[in-house]
């Protein structure tokens, strides 16, 4: 998950940090930075609202970081 990554790392955040942030383990981050895991649909939305961008950024189906309304 390439754009979780870049959010993250764009704050200066560790893994542990935005794991704290987003009520979850530093586990659950590796797994999705570095196997390509699925998001978990609650750490999906968490991460959404706490770096201001879109679902669809995040899963990577669009390059707008905030929805056109």
């Amino acid at each position: 998950m390439g754009r979780l990554k870049d959010l993250r790392v764009s704050r200066g955040f560790t893994q542990a940090k935005m794991a704290r942030e987003l009520d979850t383990s530093q586990q659950t981050i590796s797994r999705i930075e570095y196997k390509d895991d699925m998001i978990p649909t609650d750490i999906l939305i968490k991460a959404s609202k706490y770096f201001n961008v879109s679902v669809d950024y995040i899963l990577g189906l669009t390059d707008e970081k905030h929805n056109q309304v």
